[in-house]
Parts: C-alpha cells; structure tokens; sequence
C-alpha cells in the first residue's frame, strides 16, 4: 500500500502526480510570441492532465522565458474555471544570462518580490498555492529573504513556500529564518539518477565518494514532512521502447528490464519508470513533462501499481550496472 504523500497535509486533494509546464509556450529559444497552435497545445495538455486525476502544475519563471506561465495563464483566461481545480507553484531565482552579465542566482528580497508579481500577471493567477526557490543563492541574506516571504504571504500573492535542488543544512538554515514551514523540496530523481539512494546504500563502501548527493537530505525531509518532488523523473524516455536500441549497456538491459515489467503490471513503460521513485516510502511526488498527451495518460497509470521488492531492486541494481556492496 503507497503511503500518502506528505503535501496532502497542506493540499489534501493533491495528487500524487505533478504535471511540469516547461515544455509549455512553444519551442526554446528568444521568440516572445506564443501563437494558437501553443495555446491549444497548452489547453490539451492541461485538460488531459486534469481528466487524468492530475492537478498539481509546476511552473518556473523561466520556463520558455516566461512563455510557459503565459501560455498558461491564456488557457486560464479563456477557461476560468480550471483555477479552482488546480493547486499551481511556480519557481524564481534564476537570473538567465543578459548583456555582460554571466547570470546568477537570486533571492534577495526585491529581486524574489519583483519575480512573484511578474508570475502572477502572466498565469492570470491572483496567488500562488506554492512559490519555490530554484536554486541555492551562495549569497542570500536570510532575514531580507525571510521579510519578504512572509510579506508576500500577509498580502496574499503566495500560500505556501518551497525549494528547490537544496540539501538539508540548507533547508535548515533557510527555515530557521522563515516563519513560515517550507513544504517541498524538488531534486532530481529517477531510474538514471540514482545518487539520492546510492547515498545511503553506499554509506561505508568503497566507492561512495562518487556520490554526488548530501547525506541525510531524504531522511530530514521525511522526519520534517517536507514533500520530496523529483524533476527529470522519467529519465528523457531513455528507459522506453529507444532505450532497447542505446549504445549503453546499462541502459540497454534497463529498457528491456522495463519492458518485461510492463508486460508483467499491464502499463507503459512510463508508469514503471515512474512507480520505481514512488515505490519508496518518502512519498515521492514526481514531475512528468511531456505534452503528449497519450503519456500523461499512460503515466498516470503508475498509481495503480506497487511494484514487487525484487522488482524495485531489479531495477535499481539494472539501472546502476554493478552489484549491491
């Protein structure tokens, strides 16, 4: 039996599924002009997700340069009445790369003010149910990041505060600072990115300082009921039907494990990739970003299923190519 995921004590209809939205506002690159093709295609894989039982939607500010939350946010104007069947966050803090500027990371507090209200205007949204830090700002200043949540939160433009790709002692720090609890932090997981499990089956053998993963995050998120979500959660599709032709190994005998399992469950091999990172009991919520909508579908599908112990690790050692220490 899959335990409930941790966001239901803030969200108790959340589903157990989010759908991403970067791949929403047509293809990547500088053109600013979203065309009818891109808000159909938005509206299709909106409503699919929806139908789907899915009505978690992650966005990030600079997601297609802001044409994902504005693509979004014209399917809202036009169909209104989505919003109350939707739980949305949306992410801030990268500043993409301008003039002679590298790009950097930001959480000051003008900067994390100024990006909420430029999200809100171009979702159509009045507040955010989440917003998310992106990414871990080297020089955030606490007290000013904390003054300016908690004032984005008394006046009503978000409810709630996450993270992103933070370990714990970031967290902590971040938290010991802000009034308000962080309810999630999205890492990247799945059957390819295995350090968030090596980090703890390694623990004492040799090999481990290859793991690029900080000891303890999972733990402390599960004892903090902080919901874990996981970005690149299907791999890039590498583990379905394409995988069986890879000119890795280990992705080869993956794929054709996968599809083994398939046959074995009766899904997709979307909904095995995906039932390996919620067969773990931190309740794993992760991320799908296809706009396909036959794969949201057949990703949903992951829910019906539990799979097998000899299967998850089947799929865990396949996936990692060497034995068990």
């Amino acid at each position: 039996m899959r335990k409930s995921i941790p966001i239901k004590k803030y969200f108790p209809d959340a589903s157990n599924i989010v759908y991403g939205c970067m791949g929403l506002g047509g293809e990547p690159g500088d053109n600013n002009i979203l065309s009818s093709e891109d808000t159909s295609k938005a509206q299709g894989a909106i409503e699919c997700a929806l139908e789907s039982g899915i009505n978690f939607f992650d966005h990030a500010d600079i997601y297609r340069r802001g044409r994902a939350e504005q693509v979004f946010g014209q399917v809202l104007h036009k169909s209104p009445q989505l919003r109350a069947q939707m739980i949305i966050q949306s992410k801030c803090g990268i500043r993409v790369k301008h003039g002679d500027n590298f790009g950097c990371y930001d959480f000051s507090g003008d900067w994390v003010t100024h990006s909420v209200n430029g999200i809100l205007k171009r979702l159509n949204i009045e507040y955010l149910d989440v917003l998310m830090l992106h990414r871990p700002d080297p020089l955030m200043e606490i007290d000013e990041l904390a003054k300016a949540v908690e004032s984005l939160k008394l006046s009503g433009k978000i409810n709630h505060l996450a993270v992103s790709n933070m370990n714990l002692h970031q967290i902590s720090l971040l938290q010991s600072a802000v009034g308000v609890p962080i309810i999630a932090n999205q890492i990247e997981m799945s059957l390819s990115k295995l350090d968030w499990l090596d980090e703890g089956v390694m623990v004492g053998s040799q090999g481990n300082h290859k793991v690029d993963f900080v000891s303890g995050t999972l733990e402390y998120c599960q004892l903090n009921n902080i919901q874990l979500q996981a970005w690149g959660s299907l791999s890039k599709g590498i583990f379905c039907e394409h995988g069986l032709y890879s000119s890795n190994q280990n992705v080869r005998n993956t794929a054709e494990l996968v599809k083994q399992l398939s046959n074995k469950y009766q899904v997709e091999s979307q909904a095995i990739v995906l039932a390996f990172l919620m067969r773990h009991p931190a309740g794993i919520q992760p991320v799908i970003g296809t706009t396909n909508t036959n794969r949201i579908r057949n990703a949903v599908s992951a829910l019906n299923i539990h799979l097998d112990r000899h299967d998850w690790y089947n799929l865990y050692v396949s996936s990692r190519g060497e034995a068990l220490p």
